[in-house]
C-alpha cells in the first residue's frame, strides 16, 4: 500500500505519477534524464520559468535586464524565500549556485552556461552576470537545471544527491532506486498557496502497458508517455482523461566517433557510414509500424513547435545510396555493429524495426538492452558504439543542439568535431535576431546531414494519461508536470 493505515495519512492529499524510468542522480547540476526533471520541477525551483507558450516568466528572479550590449544580465531576485533546510535565499546563495554549475566535476551544465564569466552580488537581492560574450541563450537555459537553486549548505555535501535540498513547493522525503521518490509539502513555500498536496509519489514503471494498468486500476493518478497504441484504451475509459500537447524533444541514435576506447579504425568515424546508416531508415514506416502515425518524422534537433525548425524535410529511404556509401567508405559487409536500446517495450521495438531495415543495407545490427540511466552512463563514458537516446527539447534552440553538436558540449557523447560547424553555434549565441539565427541553424542542420553525428528519428508528442478526478493539470510543450493549481477531486 502507498498510503498508511492511520488517519492522518488516509487524510493526506497525495498524487502518484507514473514515469517512464527511474530518473538518475537527483541532482540539477549532474543530472541528465529527463524524467529527473520531473521530480525537479516540484522540489527545485529556477531563477526563471516559461509559460505555456515557451515564454520566460519570472521565478526565484522577479525581474531581469539585459545591458553592456547584452553582455550583463542583472536579476532582481525574490524576498522572503528560504530553501528547505532554512538557509535563506539571496543573491550569495545564486553566486554558489551558479558557480558551482561552472566548476562542479562532472557538471553536465558547464557548456549550457559558459558565456558566464563572473558573478557579482550587487545587492542583497540583486546579481549581474557578466558574459564574456552575448548569449541570447542564457536566459532559456535558466528556466531547466542550470537555473535549479540549491541550498548551498547542503550541495557542499559530497552525498547531496542522495539528499537533495532545494526551494521549491515540495521538499524531499525519500527514494527506494527503481521504486519510488517521495516529495511532501514545504510548509515555508513562498506560494504555497497554489499547491494543494501533501506529498508526491514519483514511481518509475519502464513499461507503458504496466503504467497503463496501474492507472486504470486506481495506483496511478497521472502518468506520462501514454504509448500511441493505448490513446484509443484511455479515451474510451469512463473514469480516464487525456492530454496530449507537440513536444519540443526529439529520439535519434548517437554514434560514437570518438569517445571512450574507439578502435583507430572504427567505420563509425567515417561520415559516409553514419550517412548510410541513417539512409537504411525508413522514418515514415518506423512512425506507422510502432507509432500508429502519431509521430513525427525527424532529420534535426528543432521540433515542428519551434519557431527554429528548419524546413528540410526528412529524406525518403534510399537503400541503394547506403550500400554505395559503405563501399565508397571500403567497408566490408555485413557491417556488425551494437545499438544500445533503453529497457522498454517502446524502445526495443523501435530497435527491432530499425534492426530490420539496416539489414538490408549491409548492417548486421545487435541489440543491447540498458536501463535508462545506465544507458546514459555509458554513452557519457564512450562504452558504446550506437546509442537509441533523445532529448526532451529546450524552448531556446541551442538548448537542443549545441551541448550535443559542439565540440565542446558536455552531453556531445560522440565527441563529434566539426570547427565550422563550432563557429555557426557559437555565432547563433551571440545574437538576439530571430532571423539571423535562424539562417545560422538552417546552416548547422543542412551540414548535419552528411556529418551525421545523430540520425534523427521522430519528434515525440506529450501524451498524459489521468484520472477523472485530477483537476487543473495542463500539459506543455516541454513534456513537465507542473503542479500549481492541479488537485484531485475527492
Amino acid at each position: 500500500m502507498l498510503l498508511g493505515a492511520s488517519a492522518h495519512s488516509q487524510a493526506e492529499s497525495v498524487i502518484r505519477i507514473g514515469l517512464g524510468a527511474d530518473p538518475d542522480m537527483l541532482d540539477p547540476h549532474l543530472a541528465r534524464t529527463y524524467y529527473g526533471r520531473f521530480v525537479f520541477a516540484a522540489l527545485c525551483d529556477r531563477l526563471v520559468d516559461v509559460d505555456a507558450h515557451l515564454n520566460v516568466v519570472p521565478g526565484l528572479a522577479t525581474r531581469w535586464a539585459w545591458s553592456d550590449e547584452g553582455k550583463t544580465l542583472t536579476l532582481d531576485l525574490r524576498d522572503g524565500v528560504t530553501f528547505h533546510d532554512g538557509e535563506k535565499f539571496d543573491a550569495n546563495a545564486v553566486k554558489f549556485n551558479l558557480e558551482r554549475a561552472l566548476t562542479l566535476p562532472g557538471s553536465l551544465r558547464k557548456s549550457e552556461i559558459s558565456s558566464i564569466a563572473s558573478i557579482e552580488v550587487t545587492g542583497p537581492l540583486q546579481v549581474k552576470l557578466h558574459l564574456k560574450n552575448a548569449d541570447a541563450a542564457l536566459l532559456s537555459q535558466l528556466t531547466d537545471r542550470a537555473g535549479a537553486m540549491l541550498a548551498p549548505e547542503a550541495a557542499k555535501k559530497a552525498d547531496f544527491a542522495a539528499h537533495p535540498v532545494c526551494s521549491g513547493p515540495y521538499k524531499f522525503a525519500s527514494r527506494v532506486q527503481q521504486d519510488r521518490i517521495v516529495l511532501t509539502r514545504f510548509e515555508q513555500y513562498w506560494n504555497k498557496a497554489d499547491y494543494h498536496f501533501d506529498k508526491v509519489i514519483f514511481l518509475p514503471i519502464p513499461d507503458a502497458s504496466v503504467r497503463l494498468a496501474n492507472l486504470r486500476a486506481g495506483d496511478l493518478d497521472l502518468t506520462e508517455g501514454v504509448s500511441a497504441s493505448d490513446v484509443k484504451t484511455v479515451e474510451q475509459d469512463s473514469k480516464l482523461a487525456l492530454a496530449k500537447v507537440t513536444g519540443l524533444g526529439y529520439q535519434g541514435i548517437t554514434f560514437n566517433i570518438n569517445n571512450g576506447k574507439v578502435d583507430a579504425n572504427s567505420p563509425l568515424k567515417d561520415a559516409r557510414v553514419r550517412e548510410a546508416f541513417s539512409l537504411a531508415i525508413d522514418r515514415d514506416a518506423l512512425n506507422q509500424v510502432v507509432f500508429e502515425g502519431q509521430y513525427t518524422p525527424a532529420n534535426q534537433p528543432f521540433s515542428p513547435v519551434s519557431p527554429y525548425h528548419v524546413s528540410l524535410p526528412p529524406g525518403a529511404r534510399d537503400v541503394e545510396k547506403a550500400k554505395a556509401l559503405l563501399k565508397a567508405a571500403g567497408v566490408t559487409t555485413p557491417l556488425s555493429l551494437t545499438l544500445l536500446v533503453t529497457n522498454n517495450p517502446t524502445a526495443q521495438q523501435v530497435g527491432q524495426v530499425i534492426q530490420a531495415m539496416v539489414s538490408e543495407a549491409g548492417f548486421n545490427l545487435n541489440l543491447q538492452m540498458s536501463e535508462f540511466a545506465t544507458l546514459l552512463d555509458r554513452q557519457q563514458r564512450g562504452d558504446y558504439q550506437l546509442s537509441l537516446s533523445g532529448w526532451s527539447g529546450r524552448p531556446d534552440p541551442d538548448g537542443s543542439i549545441y551541448a550535443f553538436i559542439n565540440s565542446k558540449g558536455t552531453l556531445n557523447d560522440g565527441h563529434y568535431s566539426n570547427p565550422q560547424v563550432d563557429n555557426w553555434l557559437n555565432a547563433a549565441r551571440l545574437t538576439n535576431d530571430r532571423a539571423a539565427r535562424q539562417g545560422i541553424y538552417t546552416q548547422v542542420v543542412s551540414q548535419l546531414q552528411t556529418d551525421m553525428p545523430i540520425a534523427y528519428l521522430y519528434f515525440e508528442p506529450r501524451i498524459f494519461g489521468m484520472t477523472k478526478k485530477l483537476q487543473g493539470f495542463t500539459p506543455w510543450p516541454d513534456g513537465l508536470v507542473r503542479l500549481a493549481g492541479v488537485s484531485l477531486a475527492p
